[in-house]
């Protein structure tokens, strides 16, 4: 009767403090502890680890699904050979992340159309996401018509303000943007807006 009160009293106070993962599973990793004979803090620990991980798996999930990166599109799958102008050493180092990121310093890849601008761009930022970086991937000129539209109904700052949210912006095909002046002027404050701040990976034709 008190292990049933207390195993129903532990789940009501881990739901108070909102540990999802440690609810689902304690019971299991008590049982455990109990047949092994764990001392109480290595039970503790491996329900912390749990924890952990499962927040990290979460975290990762919700900038993913954000992030609107191109699917099945990795460092993996990236043919290196067919780009030998492109160093795998160097986009390895990229994928590190932390001294470019932290210097808001920007990334440009130049190349003929086909050449693997968009997979190489995406497979980084999926990188730098696991790493716990949160990612943006956009074609430039879908972004700035959106950015038109915030112009237009008194939202620009606020669309800015959501963009600088994110750690690194892929600005994927930038020379597609039309070259009128208000197309300009949404991708100049975009960019003014991060600059030295703020990383970009942006895509280009070359020439």
């Amino acid at each position: 009767m008190n292990e049933n009160f207390d195993a129903a009293r532990l789940t009501l106070l881990l739901s108070e403090l909102r540990l999802p993962a440690t609810k689902q599973i304690w019971a299991s990793f008590a049982e455990q502890s109990d047949k092994e004979g764990w001392p109480a803090a290595r039970l503790l620990t491996v329900i912390a680890e749990n924890e952990l991980a499962e927040r990290d798996r979460r975290r990762i999930e919700r900038h993913l699904a954000e992030a609107k990166l191109l699917p099945g599109k990795t460092l993996d799958n990236f043919d290196f050979n067919t780009v030998p102008m492109v160093s795998k050493a160097q986009v390895m180092a990229l994928c590190a992340g932390d001294e470019w990121l932290r210097n808001g310093a920007n990334v440009l890849l130049l190349g003929p159309p086909g050449g693997g601008k968009s997979h190489l761009s995406s497979a980084i930022g999926l990188a730098l996401l696991e790493k716990g970086w949160r990612v943006l991937f956009a074609r430039t000129s879908d972004l700035v018509q959106r950015l038109q539209v915030a112009r237009r109904e008194l939202a620009l700052e606020a669309a800015l303000t959501r963009l600088d949210h994110f750690d690194v912006l892929i600005l994927d095909d930038l020379a597609y943007v039309s070259k009128d002046q208000a197309e300009s002027s949404a991708l100049f404050e975009l960019i003014s807006t991060r600059y030295e701040r703020r990383s970009m990976i942006i895509t280009s034709p070359a020439g």
